[in-house]
């Protein structure tokens, strides 16, 4: 069995609403210093068989990205 991790992230010229109420709410809380935060999407996968690169790049742009204002990052675990 093998583990896939795709990592799903706004493009940067994306406005991330949310990476910055994370911003403002630390810096409410006390933790100065945070400049930046970007919220993504972490998709952890299971398969039984081999998947071939491609079939998995086809996975992660039809399924689980909107490619227009997502990037993703493909990585194969070792179990």
């Amino acid at each position: 069995m093998a583990r896939i991790v795709v990592d799903v992230m706004p493009k940067a010229e994306i406005l991330d609403p949310q990476g910055k109420a994370i911003v403002g709410a630390l810096d409410r809380l006390g933790f100065d210093g945070v400049a930046d935060v970007r919220q993504g999407k972490r998709f952890e996968i299971e398969v039984d068989g081999d998947l071939s690169d491609e079939q998995l790049e086809k996975i992660a742009a039809d399924v689980l990205a909107n490619t227009v204002i997502e990037e993703f990052t493909i990585t194969r675990v070792q179990a």
